[in-house]
């Protein structure tokens, strides 16, 4: 017998070996027909699965956050059936979720177009249709791979040889058809709905590597009801009107190409709107308490090999070999360099807490095919600071550290959407117990700041775990950007120490910590954040005085010349073109103020103010517009 407690806390006895199914069935007939899974202790099970131990049990019902993911994936094995059935000898590799989605790799000769994804959807449904059962069976290793091998799924196979073996293999039978699988899955494929749609076509290599097959990716998307559905679809189409790439091109910020793959070549405008992000927090960090370093950008092989980068991250370093044999890498991040710093002179208990901060270029050989736009690049830099402190001061700064991402965050209009704490992974340096620390200390600052955090397994970085900070963009999507780690490993293996109150020397905490992150990444987001619209502090042209005739030039350079002198980003548009068309223009450029000036204006010294988005004007005098515009310009921090 098994006893199981329910969430309302009631405890029952049940025979060894029952299902979810039944259980549900013995609570109400209603819950069976409305649960797809069971959750014990944690684990997600199918419905029909024996239940081998007791514990605490919950019904998973279409509606709850951890039935999507199942959802999700349960339609990417429908894509496959779809496919193999349309499609005969066609090989199925790979099929995980992804966010929002799902996609799944295929081996075939032939590559699929976009119109194949039509008549694969109307495939999908129709199995959808069938309510095909999907059933859980354990196989034997030898004779699943035996089994694959003959029906010519030989990636199937491979896999099976490469899972452990103290794992069972696991097959889902989805009517006549079947797949590797660890599941869990829903009854049946009623259950997956009609909520998806298949989204694009890409090429991958077999497990990520170039030197293996290629083979040709199916992207979806899949929800829990229609209307889901078509909100993600809206915001989809909303997301790629603010794609950064277009946005960019339209108001001349920056290009990129093949020469310079995953680097930016900033243009006047760009890299204005660079730079004010840059200096806003620049200026923000400074009244923090953090001093601003600079760090080589090349240095030895000897100290990322001391610092444990060179184990870690060295196929994603940049490296080259001098003629004298020397093996040098550019930098691909700053704390090795900023523990140089503070290792030089001796620094004592009474120096501590010490802020550094560093904006300078960073390089990382990012994968082609991992580059995208000003989003994902080789070449950038961070926001980035590291604090040397003691244990008890550890609280504290993170403590300051989530206030001020908080402040600036909403400074710049966007919204802190969640934090995260990534924790220890497999592979680490430092011990257990200092893990525990580390990951309990942060937590209870996140908690101090006001923040609830969501405990992440196995993502934590090398060396300590990590506070991920994501934030939510104007249409609900989310980027993770800042972070806050935790190390006490970096200090141990550079050798960094102070002079303690007991005059010994000691260990110092190291956090390191980003509000931004990369400054290229977040332009980008910010970019498609705001659709390219600025507020007028942050907008890299903040004003364009454009004449009605000729007759208004002289007084539209001298406005111009007035308003730069104040400090505004300005120019004057003279050219012999209508105004309406001057207007369409510079709107599509994102301009955020157009003053239109003509003999009229010049005669009483005004100005015709338009708004980016209004077709309404604003006539005012030049004094009371400069009074106005240089009010709103003004930087928040310099309010």
């Amino acid at each position: 017998m098994i006893d199981l407690k329910f969430p309302d806390g009631q405890i029952r006895r049940f025979e060894d070996g029952v299902t979810g199914r039944e259980v549900a069935a013995s609570i109400a007939k209603s819950l069976e027909k409305k649960a797809l899974l069971v959750k014990l202790d944690g684990e997600l099970l199918d419905l029909a699965r024996p239940l081998e131990r007791g514990g605490a049990l919950e019904f998973i019902t279409r509606d709850s956050p951890e039935a999507l993911e199942v959802i999700r994936h349960d339609t990417a094995h429908v894509l496959a059936e779809a496919v193999q059935e349309l499609f005969p000898g066609t090989q199925v590799t790979i099929g995980p979720n992804i966010e929002d989605g799902f996609f799944y790799d295929f081996a075939r000769d032939e590559p699929f177009s976009l119109d194949d994804l039509a008549l694969i959807e109307a495939r999908m449904r129709q199995i959808v249709d069938r309510d095909e059962p999907i059933t859980r069976e354990v196989w034997n290793r030898g004779e699943a791979i035996v089994h694959f091998e003959g029906i010519g799924e030989a990636y199937k196979a491979e896999i099976i040889r490469d899972i452990p073996g103290d794992q069972a293999i696991t097959v889902y039978r989805q009517g006549a058809w079947k797949d590797l699988c660890r599941g869990p899955h829903l009854p049946s494929t009623r259950h997956v709905g009609k909520a998806f749609k298949l989204t694009k076509l890409a090429g991958a290599y077999w497990r990520g590597d170039h030197r293996n097959a290629q083979l040709q990716r199916i992207y979806g998307t899949a929800w829990a009801s229609d209307a889901d559905l078509a909100d993600h679809l809206k915001r989809i189409e909303e997301a790629e009107k603010r794609d950064h790439r277009k946005i960019g091109a339209a108001m001349d910020l920056f290009h990129l190409q093949e020469e310079g793959r995953g680097m930016i070549f900033w243009h006047p405008r760009g890299w204005t709107l660079y730079r004010t992000l840059q200096n806003y927090v620049r200026r923000r960090v400074e009244a923090a308490g953090y001093q601003e370093v600079k760090t080589p950008q090349v240095l030895d092989r000897v100290l990322w090999e001391r610092s444990g980068h060179w184990e870690k991250f060295h196929d994603s370093m940049f490296v080259c070999e001098t003629g004298d044999g020397d093996v040098l890498a550019l930098k691909p991040m700053n704390c090795p360099g900023h523990v140089q710093i503070f290792n030089h002179g001796q620094k004592s208990y009474r120096d501590l807490p010490i802020r550094m901060a560093e904006f300078d270029g960073l390089h990382r050989n990012e994968s082609s095919g991992s580059l995208h736009g000003i989003l994902r690049v080789r070449g950038m830099a961070q926001d980035d600071g590291h604090i040397f402190c003691t244990d008890g001061q550890i609280e504290g700064e993170s403590k300051l550290f989530i206030e001020l991402l908080q402040s600036i965050y909403a400074d710049l209009e966007v919204e802190l959407h969640s934090v995260k704490l990534a924790l220890r992974p497999e592979k680490r340096f430092g011990t257990d117990a200092q893990w525990t620390i580390a990951e309990d200390t942060l937590e209870r600052a996140a908690n101090a700041a006001g923040v609830e955090v969501e405990r992440l397994p196995n993502e934590g970085a090398f060396y300590g775990p990590k506070l991920e900070f994501h934030l939510r963009d104007a249409i609900g999507r989310t980027w993770q950007c800042g972070t806050l780690q935790l190390d006490y490993v970096l200090p141990e293996r550079l050798d960094a120490n102070y002079i303690g109150e007991d005059g010994q020397k000691h260990r110092p905490v190291m956090l390191h910590r980003a509000i931004l992150g990369s400054l290229e990444r977040f332009t980008g987001v910010l970019i498609e954040h705001y659709a390219g619209a600025f507020p007028l502090w942050l907008a890299p042209l903040q004003m364009v005085v454009a004449t009605i005739t000729s007759d208004g030039d002289d007084y539209a350079a001298q406005v111009a010349a007035r308003l730069r002198k104040a400090g505004l980003r300005v120019e004057a548009d003279l050219r012999n073109e209508k105004v309406g068309y001057k207007v369409r223009e510079h709107s599509l450029a994102k301009v955020p103020v157009i003053a239109v000036v003509g003999r009229r204006e010049a005669e009483e010294g005004k100005v015709a103010l338009r708004r980016l988005g209004s077709d309404r004007q604003q006539v005012l005098t030049l004094d009371e517009a400069l009074s106005m515009l240089t009010t709103e310009a003004t930087p928040p921090d310099l309010r």
